[in-house]
């Protein structure tokens, strides 16, 4: 049985990356470049969702996205860095891990062991994360869910 290619699900990436832009817009409110945000999502606050803007243009906001939590000094905490853009109300996550530039599709097995699908992977993984933080968080910055 000959095993097809996959293929890249543009209109699921960019539905997943319209949802961000929104959830993003709604966490960040009117701050600026150099401002941070973190958002607890536990009641004792040991966890927080941590924002912060890294670069803020008229069409474009680069944005840091990590988690904090009581063993960040034992193992590495998610961290991401997000490009919104404005003019098409879309973010995309760009780097994650420390590592950039994911392509739509890869071929598998690879050498670092992509999925085929790994940014739609991490664009959704983003958005649970947020979604989790616009309904748990606990800040005066965070609207209620409707």
């Amino acid at each position: 049985m000959a095993k097809t290619a996959y293929v890249t699900d543009l209109k699921s990436l960019q539905g997943e990356c319209s949802a961000n832009y929104l959830r993003l817009i709604r966490l960040v409110g009117d701050m600026e470049q150099g401002q941070s945000r973190d958002i607890p999502l536990s009641e004792a606050g040991t966890h927080a969702l941590h924002l912060y803007i890294q670069e803020n243009a008229p069409y474009t906001t680069m944005i840091q996205v990590s988690q904090t939590g009581p063993l960040d000094h034992v193992l590495e905490s998610p961290r991401m860095r997000v490009h919104l853009y404005h003019d098409v109300r879309m973010a995309e996550v760009t780097d994650f891990q420390r590592e950039r530039h994911f392509h739509g599709r890869y071929r598998y097995p690879n050498p670092r062991m992509h999925q085929p699908d790994e940014k739609l992977q991490l664009n959704r993984f983003l958005g649970e994360w947020l979604a989790h933080g616009l309904a748990h968080g606990r800040s005066e910055h965070v609207p209620e869910m409707p």
